[in-house]
């Protein structure tokens, strides 16, 4: 339980990293009615100078310094780092936001989940896609439960994050979306992958099979020439498919014509056109319903829903157990493909543990 600290007073909040996404949390976060950005923090003094000119407010290379300032934090820093920061900013009383993944082993994130029991504090983990409003209507536009799952996340390489893997860095977003559909942890987990740019593996595949026979197919590559971020969710009613990009579902459903109507093969010995029933198997026999979900920005919603439960004390939606599991079947994957894997340049893989 969190500490009962219900205020309409401006939540004082710090950023800690501000690079090529801690910026953008700095820019939503001072744009924000309710919330008073007190200073960033970076490394890169000059990046810290920059975006706090930007926002006027202060800036400072060492975040310590802040926190005697402020209620919150928002962790944008390498995954290298996140234990460290976070367990001095939940000792220190902060209610604390986490950029994906959560920390670099189970370990240091158990570690943080219980100190955020210790002192009473806030952790929310920035799974950015359970705000994504094609995720949201895929969930809304469901009708039972998941029998088959595949995620394909793809992106060119941005050569950053770098101090982690795919795994980590790409393929656990789809891990929690998974975790959050199926509401279980797996009881069994299959990888393969390939390391090609650096220390770290850049492409993977993983299955994961759930108590009740769920299946979930993910795969994640950083090293690919075009994006694609797209969700699909076989159930025992419905297929459901998002593209979490450009945020356009597709629901394919049986109709009731094939459901209590004669099977193709009786339809077929009956006598029935073939080319016409070809012709009517997608909008005939299957209904196919296209939509598109809203354009709210994820990072904006993910934001606002800290700084509520700040303000409120109220849970996450993304909460510090959540991004546990998440780094917990990331772990299962990353040992799976340890054993299953690529390597072109003939380099021993760098595991995705922190030291």
């Amino acid at each position: 339980m969190v500490k009962n600290r219900v205020t309409d007073k401006p939540v004082r909040l710090a950023v800690i990293g501000v690079g090529a996404l801690g910026r953008h949390h700095a820019r939503i976060l001072a744009e924000m009615e309710g919330v008073e950005l007190i200073g960033v923090a970076d490394p890169n003094q000059q990046q810290a100078e920059n975006v706090a000119q930007q926002h006027q407010t202060v800036a400072v290379t060492d975040y310590r310094e802040l926190l005697d300032r402020c209620d919150a934090v928002s962790i944008v820093a390498p995954t290298s780092v996140h234990h460290e920061i976070a367990a001095e900013c939940l000792s220190r009383g902060k209610d604390t936001l986490i950029e994906k993944p959560l920390t670099a082993n189970p370990e240091q994130a158990q570690q943080l989940v219980e100190l955020a029991k210790q002192y009473e504090r806030i952790i929310q983990v920035g799974h950015i896609e359970r705000f994504n409003p094609a995720f949201e209507s895929l969930c809304e536009t469901m009708t039972s439960v998941p029998r088959y799952i595949r995620a394909e996340r793809l992106s060119p390489f941005a050569f950053r994050s770098m101090d982690i893997g795919v795994i980590h860095d790409l393929m656990i977003h789809d891990i929690e979306l998974v975790l959050e559909l199926t509401g279980a942890m797996p009881i069994s987990v299959e990888a393969l992958g390939a390391q090609l740019m650096g220390a770290h593996e850049d492409m993977a595949q993983a299955r994961l099979v759930f108590p009740d026979g769920c299946v979930a197919d993910i795969t994640a590559s950083r090293v690919n020439p075009q994006p694609k971020r797209c969700l699909s969710v076989w159930t025992s009613t419905e297929l459901v498919h998002a593209d979490l990009h450009t945020r356009e579902l597709t629901c394919s459903r049986p109709t009731q014509d094939l459901l209590q109507g004669p099977a193709m093969e009786q339809r077929i010995r009956s006598g029935e056109d073939v080319a016409v029933l070809r012709e009517q198997v997608f909008g005939h026999f299957i209904s196919i319903e296209k939509k598109e979900a809203d354009q709210r920005d994820a990072l904006t919603a993910e934001l606002d829903d800290f700084i509520n439960c700040v303000k409120y004390r109220t849970s996450p939606r993304v909460d510090g157990t959540a991004g546990l599991r998440a780094v917990q079947v990331a772990e299962l994957v990353l040992e799976a493909e340890s054993g299953n894997h690529i390597n072109p340049r003939g380099e021993k893989i760098s595991q995705s543990r922190a030291a």
